[in-house]
């Protein structure tokens, strides 16, 4: 792809041998100065957009067209054989659009447990740091939080691949009208932190699951250390910030709120621990191109009615990436099944594979569909 003329000019110039460092720092500010104009039109073509989706009673956030205009971005960085990874590109567009969001009209994202955990971690990564936040004692208080109105969107835990399915969310599908139409998958890290140097820590503070998530690093690095179990991982980190010679396994954003210094990351003694998020709002949304869609369904009880269910996924080659089973509150020794499976539920051959289960099923409820975030 061929460079802007201000980019060649600046390659031009750096790579003269007279440059200096301040000749490179006066550069910068002339790109930076660039930045911000540019930021400026963004945000005066995205308020256009939203006027025009509120003349026509749309509603302004998008997740798939965030999704779509993050994939196109992603896809230019590599065409211009961009140094920054997709990551960083999804990150910093991450809180463009969510600065851009809080201008046209203030959004309100309720999530599962106390400020700084893993689910508020997850929300702030999804929406940026603009938008305002709203903390649920329990998943049904998010729930019931977007089914009020009081949050425009909630996030919560459905699975993790250390414990599994968060059974609570899917049960809280079955009752509630509201759809997925985002899903997030995050790394879950636990970080040593703490406002002393390392070798001065006496103690350390973590939530019970941390501690058994790290004890292979614990054994290893603090043999005989005290280890004080705490009712969460942003109670932690407030411990260890206000006593001497403490420390904490947390994450970034409980150390960041705390103000405790990461001293040694990515301490858990699985590096491919993740968790799955969902987005719950009203509806879900149109076609990306490359969705996912959650549904749940309820055979008769009859002999081959599960295979019979499942065989028209398989005849339409339609890939599925859960079959999870889950006892019925209404029926005795009856069950409900979830699955995830490749698609957007309005499009073929989708659309007639659902049509057919529908004819084999007791019930089948779609749970909604969604763009499927980078792995």
């Amino acid at each position: 792809m061929p460079q802007s003329p201000t980019r060649r000019r600046h390659r031009t110039q750096i790579e003269s041998p007279a440059v200096n460092l301040e000749e490179v720092r006066k550069l910068i500010d002339d790109v930076d100065e660039q930045i911000i104009r540019l930021l400026n039109e963004r945000a005066d073509l995205v308020h256009e957009v939203g006027e025009i989706k509120k003349a026509a009673g749309q509603p302004i956030y998008a997740p798939d067209r965030e999704e779509q205009v993050l994939r196109s971005l992603a896809a230019k960085a590599r065409e211009m054989k961009s140094r920054l990874p997709e990551k960083s590109i999804r990150a910093i567009y991450r809180e463009i659009m969510s600065a851009a969001l809080q201008l046209e009209k203030p959004l309100c994202i309720a999530y599962f447990s106390p400020c700084a955990t893993n689910t508020h971690q997850a929300a702030r990564g999804k929406f940026g740091a603009s938008v305002d936040y709203r903390a649920c004692e329990t998943i049904a208080g998010v729930f019931d939080a977007v089914a009020r109105g009081n949050a425009d969107y909630g996030v919560v835990p459905v699975e993790n691949t250390a414990e599994n399915t968060v059974n609570h969310t899917l049960d809280l599908f079955m009752e509630s009208d509201l759809r997925i139409c985002a899903q997030i998958r995050m790394k879950i890290e636990h970080h040593l932190a703490a406002k002393c140097a390392r070798p001065a820590i006496i103690r350390l503070y973590a939530h019970p699951q941390v501690f058994a998530q790290c004890r292979q690093w614990l054994q290893r690095t603090f043999p005989g250390i005290a280890l004080i179990e705490t009712g969460s991982t942003p109670r932690a980190a407030e411990l260890a910030s206000r006593e001497p010679a403490s420390g904490a396994l947390v994450g970034s954003m409980a150390a960041e709120e705390y103000g405790l210094a990461i001293i040694e990351p990515g301490v858990q003694d699985n590096p491919t621990q993740a968790t799955r998020f969902l987005v719950v709002a009203p509806a879900s949304g149109t076609p990306t191109g490359d969705d996912r869609t959650s549904l749940v369904f309820c055979i008769r009880d009859e002999p081959g009615a599960l295979l019979r269910a499942l065989e028209p996924f398989h005849r339409m080659q339609i890939s599925m990436s859960k079959l999870e089973s889950r006892p019925s509150r209404r029926r005795e020794w009856g069950y409900y099944f979830f699955v995830d499976v490749d698609g957007h539920a309005d499009e073929p051959p989708l659309r007639e594979a659902i049509a057919e289960l529908r004819k084999d099923c007791a019930m089948v409820k779609i749970l909604g569909t969604y763009p499927k975030s980078p792995a």
